[in-house]
């Protein structure tokens, strides 16, 4: 649900695995044949995940980071693994590259210009998200949702973000 003012998105977890569900229809409908889906960790690993299940895919796992502060609120500068995990030796073939959104592009820019020059068995790769900012200097080419006010995304799972185990302990009062 997008507040009145624009400025903050709030995914429920059925809007966002409906949403997930779209994206890998997008993909379907566009008959581009892939060979793995290369995830972002940690943002694009609940759709990468699906998408390998719906596609029967193998999924690899790219580690980035960019929002640390304040419960990943804020951006801050971006580390990209060097280093790909995936279960079938080398990354190679054709590659759908999987994130959950397209912020201000930078983290997919990055990711898409240092696969494509250090990754020579990469024949081919496209990119999936879910939402687009308004804002965003990279265009994927399959989003579901475009959000030109830039809104804060508030997904369902980021009550995480701020939760200790201390606290799990107080909520289950073990």
């Amino acid at each position: 649900m997008l507040t009145e003012d624009g400025k903050h998105l709030y995914v429920s977890y059925d809007e966002y695995h409906n949403l997930i569900e779209k994206l890998a229809l997008k993909v379907f409908q566009s008959g581009w044949q892939f060979d793995t889906i290369l995830c972002l960790a940690r943002g694009g690993m609940r759709p990468g995940d699906i998408l390998s299940r719906v596609f029967n895919k193998p999924l690899a796992i790219m580690s980035t980071s960019s929002y640390r502060a304040d419960a990943g609120t804020v951006q801050g500068h971006l580390d990209i693994a060097r280093f790909i995990t995936t279960p079938k030796g080398e990354i190679a073939g054709r590659v759908l590259l999987v994130d959950d959104l397209a912020d201000t592009g930078h983290t997919l820019k990055a990711v898409f210009e240092m696969l494509k020059s250090n990754y020579a068995p990469i024949t081919e790769l496209r990119s999936a998200v879910i939402w687009t900012k308004g804002v965003s200097t990279f265009v994927p080419d399959y989003s579901v949702e475009f959000l030109p006010t830039n809104p804060w995304i508030h997904q369902p799972f980021e009550n995480y973000d701020s939760m200790s185990p201390e606290m799990l302990l107080e909520k289950w009062k073990l």
